[in-house]
């Protein structure tokens, strides 16, 4: 298709030579040139918009982890481990941990062998299945998260800061480290992985630091930390069910946002990519950064970790804090900014370029910090855990028994608004659905069991309905016209 609109403005540009005087053929020549192509704004590589060819996939896995290791190395997962050991102890705790990791981990190995293998990140991916509208929506709310967690995040680092300097204002503090975060993603992805390569020394020497000094501090729990247990908590049951329901507010997640980065894999490395990409960052965040947060949490006696890193080193743990943080909040802007343009495009087809929502993203987080958003965390988390599980679901469904096991969906993923529909109901309804049913039981409604694996419960539920309307719709809401110019080796 893309060399018959070649020809077709070949032939246009013939026509105006004959009949436009010889001084507006430039002007003509610039014209035609910008029509062919529309997204010249794509400067830094993201590739928001389309699939990345595959001269262009030249990162090898160990660089697309080091990115993601942004995301492992957050502070938040210190908060996590925290939170569930003092509440429902140390072992229930633990046990969530493995559980969050063999999930995510099996959920974010497809996921990047999706990506690796088309080119596209999940807003892409979602396009045939949900329709290229329908595709914006699973963009907004991925884009929603991004901007909130860029929020959760940055006030842990302003509550660092603030404690150590308390005469600086908490409103000039979110402006400032909100702000700081723009520039960072000026650049696109090869700016990410500098960032992330040259500060991921420094983070491991201060985490060493703050291990090393919690052994000079006295728990004020007499027994051995990983036994602890609140009064009238027993292992396993309903504290442990709780721990899980936690877990599932971020697993969806981690195990998307890998997409991003792993369509720029090496073809080569894509078996031990998909499973290292996959599973590495989901064991550092959930069993290492979750299980120092639960040591560090039962050895003070404190569920922030703002507080016990600053008692831990300082100032140093002030500078610990703020490394961890922008490393985390750049890849947060960087996804939301890809989402964001995927979203306008396909809903107003408005293309202002990702530049635009980079600064779009992080003066929103800033936004929701001033407004609190910190107070909401519980409702945040509880809706998303819910919608990302949910959408993954749909996602690995779709390409192994649709596309692969049943062959009712085409085998290759199409982005192109012109060859898609709107709406496919087999992504759209396998996605509302389910969060809908979810999120109310996620509130309580639905009785104990439900309301603490609310988001494993959507997501099976989803990937239910993707085999039934996939089967009953027989694949005709994929395409609405034949595509045969995707290469066979981007096919699953």
């Amino acid at each position: 298709m893309r060399s018959d609109i070649t020809a077709d403005h070949k032939l246009q540009e013939r026509d105006l030579q004959k009949k436009e005087p010889r001084q507006d053929k430039t002007v003509r020549e610039k014209d035609l040139q910008q029509d062919t192509n529309p997204r010249q704004e794509e400067t830094t590589g993201d590739y928001s918009f389309e699939r990345v060819p595959r001269e262009e996939r030249q990162m090898g896995w160990l660089s697309i982890t080091n990115i993601t290791f942004g995301i492992a190395t957050a502070i938040f997962y210190f908060q996590m481990g925290s939170v569930m050991a003092l509440q429902f102890g140390a072992v229930n705790a633990l046990i969530s941990a493995g559980y969050a990791i063999v999930v995510a981990g099996i959920l974010g190995s497809f996921i990047v062998y999706l990506s690796a293998k088309s080119g596209m990140n999940v807003n892409l991916l979602s396009r045939g299945g949900f329709g290229y509208v329908g595709a914006g929506l699973t963009s907004l709310i991925y884009a929603s998260n991004f901007i909130m967690y860029c929020a959760f995040e940055g006030m842990i680092l302003v509550a660092a800061v603030h404690a150590y300097f308390p005469a600086i204002p908490v409103w000039l503090l979110i402006i400032v480290f909100g702000s700081v975060i723009i520039p960072l993603n000026w650049f696109g992805i090869k700016q990410l992985d500098k960032l992330q390569k040259w500060s991921l020394p420094i983070f491991f020497i201060f985490l060493i630091a703050a291990i090393v000094m919690t052994f000079t501090h006295s728990s004020p729990f007499d027994g051995a930390l990983w036994t602890f247990l609140p009064e009238g908590v027993k292992v396993g049951g309903t504290a442990l069910l709780l721990c899980i329901g936690m877990q599932h507010g971020i697993m969806g997640l981690t195990a998307l946002i890998a997409s991003d980065y792993a369509r720029f894999l090496k073809p080569k490395d894509l078996k031990v990519g998909s499973i290292a990409i996959g599973f590495i960052p989901q064991i550092f965040c959930y069993g290492v950064m979750g299980g120092l947060g639960i040591w560090f949490g039962v050895t003070f006696g404190e569920s922030n970790p703002g507080v016990y890193i600053v008692i831990l080193l300082g100032l140093g743990g002030v500078l610990f804090t703020l490394l961890t943080q922008v490393r985390i909040n750049v890849t947060n802007i960087y996804s939301s900014s890809l989402s964001l343009s995927n979203f306008f495009e396909n809903t107003f087809g408005f293309t202002p370029g990702r530049r635009f929502w980079v600064v779009v993203g992080g003066v929103t987080a800033m936004i929701l910090m001033l407004g609190g958003i910190i107070d909401h965390l519980d409702t945040a988390m509880t809706f998303q855990g819910v919608a990302l599980m949910s959408w993954a679901a749909v996602l690995v469904t779709d390409a192994l028994v649709l596309r692969k096991g049943l062959k009712v969906a085409p085998r290759f993923y199409e982005s192109r608004q012109e060859n898609l529909f709107k709406w496919n109901p087999v992504g759209v309804v396998s996605l509302v659905v389910p969060t809908i049913i979810g999120t109310i039981a996620a509130l309580g409604f639905m009785g104990t069991f439900l309301q603490s694996t609310a988001a494993f419960f959507a997501a099976l539920l989803a990937a239910a309905m993707t085999i039934i309307l996939g089967m009953t719709t027989k694949g005709r809401y994929y395409a609405k016209r034949e595509v045969n110019d995707v290469p066979k080796e981007d096919w699953i």
